[in-house]
């Protein structure tokens, strides 16, 4: 789970393949992200720091960018490199690099 930078949101990741967005003051999910060709689990997500994109890392290695505004449809871009399922992915604090740890021991930076 995740904050949305304002706070009034939060992205689950979920076994079900899909990175789910929630606004906080309507108590209701608002959007979700997913694909028919992605066959394996969330890991982790977080927020770009303008709340446009989302990152999900999943159990395949990739980490996937989704468009908050398109929808359940495909990832915009995929970061690929890891050999093993991403464990964490966190945006740093002033958005313009990505961190992805992995369970093959290694922490990749994008940036």
């Amino acid at each position: 789970v995740s904050y949305f930078p304002d706070g009034n949101a939060i992205v689950t990741g979920s076994d079900d393949t899909t990175c789910r967005m929630f606004d906080i003051r309507c108590s209701g999910e608002v959007n979700c992200m997913g694909s028919d060709k992605v066959v394996c689990g969330v890991t982790s997500v977080d927020f770009s720091r303008s709340g446009h994109y989302i990152f999900g890392g999943y159990e395949d290695g990739i980490c996937r960018v989704w468009d908050v505004l398109k929808g359940k449809t495909a990832p915009i871009l995929t970061l690929t490199g890891h050999e093993s399922r991403i464990m964490n992915v966190c945006v740093n604090p002033r958005g313009d690099a990505v961190s992805t740890a992995s369970w093959d021991t290694s922490i990749r930076i994008w940036a």
